[in-house]
């Protein structure tokens, strides 16, 4: 699973490096509050998604865990979400809080990085927090849900969730599950709302290698709090019986 990422950069170096260049889509821009840079992001918090919007890329805020399209209420609303920040690959078309945005309502979810614990799948110690992160330092682009809900006072509130995949090589070492990513020659194809057969959806999803180009570090436990922020929770520690990944 993910469960906690970072994102520090500005909407400005979002849009540049996303190609969200449409006049619509800038003026949108320009209505959009900024959010700040964040190195310990939890679930329910907003973040920004990138998603089409007549046929061209816009970025947008949304707050993350998917809200179930059938919550009476905020507080119904709140609880799902917690229970849906992430979607599994494997079953996201088929469970019935994300089948219908899989097929019509994808985005890509930008992060710097994100933080992953030990569990008993490799030689670290059980809950020892690890930073994944590419080693090119280019923001990374999880691959998304987004949905659209109303509250009993009439409030649109928009929600996203990722996709995560079982994780391989050295990341199944750490976890055995792991976000999944999605190339730039994907994006567009991806985030087309036209395209709604779950089949070419999820191939979309496949890769020969869904762990290209990432690194792991181990960082402090201090990123367990949420009450800890800034960009010294992604600085590498020391283990006792450091493992090199990649």
């Amino acid at each position: 699973m993910c469960g906690r990422y970072a994102l520090s950069k500005l909407p400005s170096e979002l849009v540049e490096e996303f190609e969200i260049h449409t006049s619509e889509s800038l003026k949108n821009l320009l209505a959009l509050p900024a959010l700040p840079a964040d190195w310990n992001i939890t679930p329910t918090r907003n973040i920004y998604i990138i998603r089409e919007a007549d046929k061209s890329r816009e970025l947008a805020i949304a707050s993350w865990g998917l809200i179930a399209p059938w919550s009476k209420s905020r507080e119904e609303a709140v609880k799902s979400q917690s229970q849906a920040i992430n979607a599994r690959s494997e079953t996201v078309d088929q469970k019935p809080t994300f089948r219908s945005a899989f097929r019509s309502r994808r985005c890509l979810i930008p992060a710097d990085g994100y933080y992953e614990w030990a569990t008993e799948n490799g030689d670290f110690p059980l809950k020892q927090p690890f930073y994944i992160s590419r080693q090119d330092r280019r923001t990374m682009a999880f691959a998304g849900i987004w949905e659209s809900w109303v509250d009993p006072d009439g409030e649109v509130r928009e929600s996203a969730a990722l996709i995560t995949r079982p994780a391989v090589e050295g990341l199944a070492k750490i976890h055995s599950r792991m976000p999944t990513f999605l190339p730039e020659d994907r994006w567009d194809i991806w985030l087309d709302r036209s395209l709604r057969d779950a089949n070419e959806i999820r191939a979309l999803m496949e890769l020969e290698q869904p762990a290209f180009g990432l690194a792991a570090v181990p960082v402090s436990t201090a990123v367990n709090s949420i009450r800890n922020n800034g960009a010294h929770l992604i600085k590498e520690v020391d283990l006792d019986d450091h493992l090199t990944l990649f």
